[in-house]
């Protein structure tokens, strides 16, 4: 690697380690501090539908401004965004706020990542290429997500471990101050290279243009479409099966208040990431096509969710949330390079932001009627039904394979083009 490039790989690692590392702070409690709040199971997971709805509604203009005004641009907006709605979710917990506060605070959660999702990927690939990168986009994606799952390992304990030591309202404290830092650090490392914003149009005029070539660019190509549409089958129930495995770990635990053990299923599916990311690139050259590597991690990912809902020791799903975990994890590097490899540069970030989107739109639908059948029955029946909602992606990955992408075998990543 060219050192232009490596420079490059630096700055995207030192963001996403700030990023997960302050955003993952909550993620063990969570649950349990929207709990502490005075919200039932239902107002909770409806809360984190509302989070959900607001990235659906966001996913795409924010994606327009990443196009057009600058990918640097949307990631300040982010930060920014998420820091303040943060302190505002303390607030509301220290007064036990009427659940309509959380509602609208989680859409502006919402806001605040999606000014993320897309945009980060789209600078990278924009700016490797434009510093003559000739590796493939694998291993660096997986890099990041091995970044990422050190950083939420350490974030997810750190945080039940502040929760434990002081109060549930400290964790989101520190993650506002790590937001407010990634905020500098961006400011100051990352730069738009190879890509020209498009000063003087209106992001309004351009919205129906871009949406129109990015639809064309994702659902009209029949293999981005076919993995497109596992989305909203997989992200559902990857965001509702997390934050529900807390409280759950603390019911088979045995005690309400170890918010040690509630950080252990985000430990968990961080530890998953550093492995997959890690070894997900390496361990799909096993089989021929990338498809086959995603078709065979996501039934394992099912297999491992739906034994959860059947198993009740607590060591027992603690195995079963290792091969969960892994599943997905080892996925993720392999389906962004299949999919960045397809799509062109100019509509690369709004592309990817409709694919959050479509994930977002299955943790809407999913989050609160599972979150009230967790009140009336418990939490093992929603596992059997998140599995079978996910394993529903597995005859899309299967059009996506018959598709045969060319990005689907690919001894090395070139310039990423229309497919």
């Amino acid at each position: 690697m060219n050192p232009a490039s490596a420079a490059v790989r630096r700055t995207y690692l030192t963001l996403q380690l700030l990023t997960t590392l302050a955003t993952s702070l909550i993620w063990g409690v969570n649950t349990l501090f929207l709990l502490d709040a005075g919200l039932s199971n239902f107002e909770a997971f409806a809360a984190n539908a509302f989070f959900t709805a607001g990235m659906m509604a966001f996913e795409v203009p924010t994606g327009v401004v990443a196009d057009l005004r600058g990918r640097r641009l949307s990631f300040l907006l982010g930060a920014s965004t998420l820091c303040a709605m943060t302190l505002l979710y303390v607030w509301m917990w220290h007064v036990h706020a009427d659940f309509v506060w959380w509602a609208l605070v989680s859409v502006g959660l919402g806001l605040g990542f999606t000014f993320f999702s897309g945009a980060v990927e789209a600078w990278l690939v924009d700016a490797l290429t434009s510093t003559g990168y000739e590796g493939e986009l694998d291993a660096v994606f997986g890099n990041g997500q091995a970044v990422q799952g050190a950083a939420m390992l350490v974030g997810s304990v750190g945080g039940g471990l502040l929760a434990q030591a002081g109060s549930l309202g400290l964790p989101f404290v520190a993650r506002a101050v790590l937001l407010a830092l990634t905020f500098v650090v961006a400011w100051v490392a990352m730069h738009d290279l190879g890509f020209e914003p498009e000063v003087g149009k209106s992001p309004r005029a351009e919205v129906g243009r871009i949406w129109h070539d990015s639809l064309e660019q994702g659902l009209g190509q029949r293999p981005v479409r076919w993995v497109m549409l596992t989305s909203p089958f997989i992200g559902g129930v990857n965001v509702y099966a997390f934050y529900a495995m807390q409280p759950y770990l603390l019911q088979l635990y045995g005690s309400r208040t170890a918010y040690g053990i509630a950080g252990l299923a985000a430990a968990i599916v961080a530890g998953a990431q550093v492995v997959g990311g890690l070894l997900g690139p390496r361990m799909r050259r096993l089989v021929h096509r990338r498809t086959s590597w995603l078709l065979l991690a996501l039934a394992t990912s099912t297999v491992a969710l739906a034994a959860v809902g059947l198993v009740d020791s607590f060591a027992g799903v603690v195995v079963l949330l290792v091969a969960w975990s892994f599943g997905f994890a080892a996925a993720v590097p392999v389906r962004q390079a299949y999919l960045n490899g397809l799509i062109p540069s100019r509509q690369r970030a709004t592309v990817l932001s409709f694919d959050s989107l479509l994930g977002s739109a299955g943790g809407v639908v999913l989050q609160p009627g599972l979150g009230r059948l967790a009140d009336l029955s418990g939490y093992a029946p929603t596992f059997l039904l998140s599995a079978a909602f996910q394993a529903l992606a597995l005859p899309l990955l299967g059009l996506a394979r018959r598709e045969r992408a060319v990005t689907d075998v690919v001894v090395r990543e070139a310039e990423p083009h229309a497919g």
